[in-house]
């Protein structure tokens, strides 16, 4: 019987290891037991020089899941494939359960019908603009526009609420609400 499994793995060596287990599959003769492995990714966009750029992104990196028969044969292959670290849970690793795997599979097919966007702002944020002329001033965001990367930060100058226009996503940081 097949189950899900986690393998830590070299960090951003996760495709290169993937690859490797599966080239030397029917040749080792492990086809049979090892059936599938994943790398959980998202589609996350960022702006970057005013152009909306989508990249893959490694959601747990350094970790893969793999489907297998567990036996100390398809245990001792994995392990021993470059760039394996080892099996979450060590010298007695134990299978996802159906419903852990069954949450994760169900995630990963939500993550791919859309794209998440890198920087988190949304309207009524508060910022901190890091900067350009208003540098240092906290403020509220009031727009924002995931595509052009841009927002717009409302802040007190003077007493009065200024409207700071055409900020971009790396020009602000967020800040807690007590430390406003």
């Amino acid at each position: 019987m097949q189950y899900w499994y986690v393998v830590q793995v070299i960090p951003s060596h996760e495709k290169k290891v993937k690859k490797n287990i599966e080239e030397a599959l029917v040749s080792k003769g492990m086809n049979e037991f090892i059936s599938e492995i994943l790398i959980p990714t998202e589609q996350v966009a960022e702006v970057k020089r005013g152009q909306q750029h989508v990249s893959e992104k490694r959601i747990w990196p350094g970790y893969l899941l793999i489907k297998m028969e567990f036996t100390e044969e398809s245990w001792a292959y994995v392990k021993n494939v470059a760039g394996v670290i080892d099996f979450l849970g060590g010298e007695t690793p134990s299978a996802l359960s159906e419903k852990e795997i069954s949450n994760i599979l169900q995630e990963l097919e939500e993550r791919k019908k859309g794209v998440v966007q890198k920087h988190k702002v949304q309207v009524g944020d508060r910022v901190k603009i890091t900067e350009g002329v208003f540098i240092n001033f906290i403020g509220s965001v009031i727009e924002v526009n995931h595509e052009k990367g841009r927002l717009s930060v409302m802040v007190s100058i003077f007493g009065r609420d200024t409207r700071v226009d055409d900020l971009e996503f790396w020009q602000v940081e967020g800040v807690s609400a007590d430390s406003a």
